[in-house]
């Protein structure tokens, strides 16, 4: 929660930093392309460096790279040096998600994996919508150099992970039995490539919904403020998603809920389209349920996939996956430019639908429906 505070601020900072130094659009796209770039494309690097060549960097060390450098942008008056500094904030969160994960799955079961999981995951949604408020907190109160308290919450994480952390975490991880494997019994990695492109569909999906939907809102006769907190209240639902999936995905199986999940997003999508009012707000809820309650669910089933490459296969998932993910985007912008809005939110199902298919054909172990397929694998 306290790391992915700082992912948000560049972004809730941007329009000061157009007004106070006359940033062009262009430019300040830029800042953000930059992070986001960095953030995608370097975690996988970091997650391999980590699993191959033994590379350690702790949680709270990436935690205070990520504080101290957002902190810095308060000050930071040059546009290359606010460059260099997002570009390096976004290194210490390429590091710390890799090495996060690998020790939250040092301390999971198959019994609990999604579970854990989706805690994990949800700790950082939070973090995500607490960022921005706390950044416009300080600079409505001190001006952007309001932004150098922003590295309090790092620094007593920093003191409590001392204390929270216990001491077996660091210890090996004990192996896991992938549910997949060739009939040689060398671990395949064509289970793992399914998996994140399905991912890459999904988060395809949820970006051009975020992206798209506040527009449209305002189209169909909503203010500003009424389509942010509609938005809002999707990605909620889909904070509760994430819980139940993960608990969900340990019971009843992981390659049944997310296809389950992944089904069960559209039909209230078409209502959200299709109606207006309550009913279509009640239809967006449970799009962002279903469609986000599937994300902690292929995490775990990454590491599963690939469970002596823990730290590759996190960087994978919430890094280039998303990255990869949030391009797609571009795709539903043509469609905007040349159609409608409406028109580029109407083909968000079909990214999802080819994540179901991918995820139907995905070589995993069935477990509710285990019926004339490879029996689940036990630790």
């Amino acid at each position: 929660m306290v790391t992915d505070i700082y992912m948000p601020v560049l972004p809730a900072i941007l329009p000061l930093l157009i007004l106070n130094y006359g940033y062009s659009y262009f430019t300040a796209g830029l800042l953000i392309t930059a992070y986001n770039v960095t953030s995608s494309f370097t975690q996988p690097v970091v997650g391999w460096l980590s699993d191959k060549k033994g590379l350690s960097i702790s949680v709270t060390v990436s935690l205070l790279i990520s504080a101290v450098f957002v902190a810095l942008m308060g000050i930071a008056q040059n546009y290359y040096l606010i460059m260099l500094l997002a570009v390096l904030t976004a290194l210490g969160h390429a590091c710390f998600h890799p090495a996060a994960l690998s020790m939250v799955s040092r301390l999971c079961t198959s019994e609990n994996r999604g579970r854990l999981t989706s805690y994990f995951v949800v700790g950082g949604n939070f973090g995500y919508a607490i960022g921005p408020i706390l950044a416009g907190g300080l600079v409505w109160w001190l001006g952007l150099p309001g932004l150098l308290l922003l590295v309090l919450p790092a620094v007593a994480m920093a003191f409590a992970l001392k204390y929270i952390l216990p001491g077996g975490i660091t210890k090996p991880c004990a192996p896991l039995v992938t549910p997949v494997e060739t009939d040689r019994g060398i671990k395949s990695k064509k289970p793992f490539i399914i998996l994140m492109i399905a991912s890459i569909l999904r988060a395809w999906a949820i970006f051009a919904a975020i992206t798209f939907l506040p527009m449209y809102l305002v189209s169909q006769g909503y203010n500003l403020v009424m389509a942010s907190m509609v938005v809002t209240l999707m990605l909620l639902a889909g904070v509760g998603g994430q819980v139940v999936g993960g608990h969900f995905s340990d019971r009843y199986g992981r390659k049944e809920f997310m296809i389950f999940g992944l089904v069960l997003c559209i039909p209230p999508f078409g209502i959200f389209m299709l109606t207006s009012g309550l009913i279509s707000i009640i239809g967006l809820l449970l799009f962002g349920f279903f469609l986000w309650s599937t994300f902690a669910v292929a995490v775990a089933m990454s590491h599963e996939l690939l469970p002596g490459n823990v730290g590759l296969a996190s960087g994978i998932m919430l890094g280039l996956a998303i990255g990869f993910g949030g391009l797609g985007v571009a795709v539903n912008g043509i469609i905007a430019d040349h159609y409608s809005l409406a028109a580029a939110l109407g083909t968000i199902p079909i990214p999802i639908a080819g994540a179901i298919i991918l995820m139907c054909v995905l070589p995993y172990p069935w477990k509710t429906l285990r019926q004339g397929h490879v029996s689940p694998v036990t630790p």
